[in-house]
């Protein structure tokens, strides 16, 4: 009798790069069949203009996944996923209203529902998610608990450039001036002593600081660069040499240190 096939399953929002690609990756080792999504959720996004912003390359996706021999790829429609309109939603009133969910109305509603749809449509027995998502990551694990899903959410390390920036889509929005302050960031995060000094750091390099938070073992950021039209929004987060410090340091997204 053959085993039953496992399937390991990756969500994106396409604009695909080096963490997805590990992902795919580990999703192969671990699994029969690779499935891959490409959806630009639109209710998970706060801003409008942001949304149309969104990096979008599906020829390039396609022609990634296919040379990276996943086994299916699905591309659904607005109307395919949300064929009452978005009438149902899945709210999580407890850690969604926080750090990012501070700062982005709706964010995690959108995702969690989209999370959930995806899962119930691709059933895999995995899926994989990075943790520079680290707050997302937790949210889809507790999805998951909650409606007794069977699938197994899998996080990932951080997959970072040479220069230690993250990979992330919203990277192809960043201008040359605004890639070097968003990888002075990431190192001032990394190698800051403390959250209030890794904010007071950030900040000065002009970015316009969400919050800088240590949470579970991790100090995590959320930070702008650019204005109006060219506002990139950017997260990041690192694992803490002694997680038993617990430090908030939230802003207003106007708000700069003197």
């Amino acid at each position: 009798m053959n085993k039953t096939k496992t399937v390991g399953f990756i969500p994106t929002m396409g604009a695909l790069h080096a963490g997805h690609v590990s992902l795919i990756h580990r999703a192969q080792q671990e699994n029969d069949k690779t499935v891959v999504s490409i959806f630009v959720n639109p209710t998970q996004f706060d801003k409008p203009d942001d949304f149309e912003k969104y990096p979008r390359s599906i020829n390039d996706d396609l022609t990634l996944l296919s040379t990276l021999n996943v086994d299916e790829v699905l591309t659904p429609s607005v109307s395919e996923m949300y064929p009452d309109g978005g009438a149902y939603t899945v709210v999580e009133n407890q850690l969604s209203s926080q750090m990012c969910g501070a700062f982005r109305p709706g964010h995690f509603s959108g995702m969690l529902t989209i999370v959930l749809k995806l899962l119930i449509k691709v059933r895999p027995t995995r899926a994989y998610f990075g943790k520079k998502d680290y707050q997302q990551l937790e949210l889809v694990r507790g999805l998951v608990k909650a409606f007794f899903l069977e699938t197994e959410i899998v996080g990932c390390p951080i997959k970072r450039e040479p220069s230690q920036l993250a990979y992330s889509s919203r990277n192809n929005r960043l201008s040359p001036i605004q890639r070097e302050t968003a990888i002075a960031c990431a190192l001032a995060l990394k190698n800051a002593p403390s959250s209030v000094e890794a904010a007071e750091q950030i900040s000065a390099l002009g970015a316009r600081v969400d919050y800088v938070e240590e949470w579970r073992g991790r100090r995590l950021a959320a930070f702008r660069l650019g204005e109006g039209a060219n506002e990139v929004r950017l997260i990041d987060n690192v694992p803490l040499e002694n997680p038993a410090s617990h430090e908030i340091t939230q802003l207003n997204s106007d708000k700069t240190f003197a």
